[in-house]
């Protein structure tokens, strides 16, 4: 499913919703840094919230996810 998303670091951890990536990259492996990023991207995020352009594979690799792609 990664297709050509060249994951070099453990835990890479990507956050999408319907419509956007909201977050994708290496994170440290620690439960505070990842309750952290979950609440600002999804808890507390506006409805509205504009979210930073990702490059072209991890946007395919989302759209794969969800189900819109058939994976190659």
């Amino acid at each position: 499913m990664v297709g050509d998303v060249d994951v070099e670091t453990f835990p890479t951890i990507v956050v999408i919703d319907p419509v956007a990536v909201r977050s994708a990259g290496p994170l440290t492996p620690q439960p505070d840094t990842l309750r952290r990023l979950l609440r600002v991207t999804v808890v507390d995020a506006p409805i509205d919230a504009g979210w930073p352009a990702v490059a072209p594979e991890i946007q395919a690799f989302a759209e794969r996810l969800r189900g819109r792609v058939e994976p190659t």
